[in-house]
């Protein structure tokens, strides 16, 4: 894959790698409930583990999972992530906090990355994993043109729907 920018921007959001200083915040997501569709809630241990990785991610790839801020303020992270050297990669985006949502920070930071990944950096496709019971990340889904597939989802996200993007969706 073609190294991406570190940051990107919206009229209302920064996107931008990760920082030491998100820890507490992204703790704070992935230690509650609200982590429920991806795996949690998880210790802090497992968080802290978690967003090394994200950092991490970067150095190894060349790209990663952007931080999204709003106001200045880290709400959450949006991007791609690709965890085997054959697997295409797939975008993710979580909110961090209940306060968050509502303002269409997930969409809109979805959507720009998407369109800068196949668009810009003439990535092929994106794949989107998503739990059924995760009404509102289908809805963004569903806005971003993503098209559902027959595909098994991987054996670690057991019960995911599978969605591509590419070029068309991105328009």
């Amino acid at each position: 894959m073609t190294q991406v920018a570190r940051s990107l921007s919206t009229t209302r959001l920064a996107l931008r790698a990760p920082r030491a200083a998100d820890l507490p915040a992204y703790t704070a997501f992935y230690g509650s409930d609200r982590a429920r569709f991806q795996g949690g809630p998880y210790t802090h241990v497992q968080c802290f583990e978690k967003f090394a990785v994200m950092i991490g991610h970067w150095e190894l790839r060349g790209f990663g999972r952007y931080v999204i801020e709003a106001e200045g303020q880290a709400i959450g992270h949006v991007g791609p992530l690709q965890m085997g050297d054959d697997a295409e990669p797939e975008l993710t985006w979580s909110l961090w906090s209940e306060a968050a949502e509502g303002h269409g920070y997930a969409t809109e930071a979805a959507t720009h990355v998407a369109h800068y990944l196949l668009k810009d950096c003439n990535w092929p496709r994106l794949v989107v994993l998503i739990q059924p019971e995760n009404s509102k990340s289908m809805r963004v889904a569903e806005k971003l043109g993503a098209r559902l597939t027959d595909i098994a989802p991987p054996a670690w996200y057991q019960g995911a729907k599978v969605f591509h993007l590419d070029e068309r969706c991105a328009a």
